[in-house]
């Protein structure tokens, strides 16, 4: 009886598992490595010349130094925005940025592209981001659809006395640009609060869903209420 071609096919399927594996673990190692290296290939590769002007061009232009010369560069970029970063917080500082955005805003093209940016920065840096408290499921636009939004204020005043329910506002920003948005008052009940970060919870709106954050267990498939 001939053998049975179960065993070398069960060694090419482990084999193939095995690579894969492998390779998942590799792979992010290796686009870090590529994004970090096209980053000083282009900071290094652009500034370069205007750094290094002093240095003869034999030495500054030959090949088996050119990295070493795009990372120097890099390097010096790097802590000259660090430095200006510093001085931003003092007058001048400010007054010399007003002045250099007011020239960007007037661009063509290059003004509206300034704007959104800039939106997306002050929204969502660190310093007004305590303004979005929690991320939660809210259904909408209509109910059995959910969405994702962030817990903005617990207490709303006039429209809570007038409601006669416990209101909380919740910000939806639209995908994949979350400057824009609807503001909605929930009563907070229909609310389902998630243990997710705001960070996490931005990153899946701009991601448009593909980048899911982890989770620990299923969720469980009851709505539980916002702690007042």
């Amino acid at each position: 009886m001939p053998d049975s071609p179960e065993v070398p096919i069960s060694r090419t399927v482990s084999l193939r598992n095995a690579f894969f594996a492998g390779a998942l673990l590799v792979a992010p190692l290796l686009l870090t490595v590529w994004a970090l290296a096209k980053v000083v290939e282009f900071v290094g590769g652009t500034f370069r010349p205007l750094f290094f002007v002093a240095v003869p061009e034999s030495l500054r232009d030959r090949p088996s130094l050119s990295l070493a010369w795009d990372l120097l560069a890099t390097v010096i970029v790097f802590v000259l925005v660090t430095l200006l970063g510093y001085v931003s917080r003092y007058v001048f500082g400010r007054v010399f940025l007003s002045v250099g955005e007011r020239f960007i805003l007037k661009l063509p093209g290059v003004g509206a592209i300034y704007t959104a940016v800039k939106q997306v920065v002050d929204t969502f840096g660190s310093q007004k981001r305590h303004n979005l408290n929690k991320v939660v499921l809210a259904e909408f636009p209509r109910k059995g659809v959910w969405t994702i939004g962030f817990l903005t204020n617990r207490e709303t005043g006039e429209a809570q006395a007038k409601t006669g329910e416990e209101i909380s506002t919740v910000f939806i920003p639209t995908t994949p640009n979350p400057t824009s948005g609807f503001l909605l008052l929930f009563p907070r009940r229909d609310l389902v609060e998630l243990e997710m970060s705001v960070g996490d919870g931005m990153k899946m709106i701009i991601s448009g869903g593909a980048v899911m954050p982890p989770w620990p267990c299923p969720p469980s498939p009851s709505k539980p209420k916002l702690s007042s």
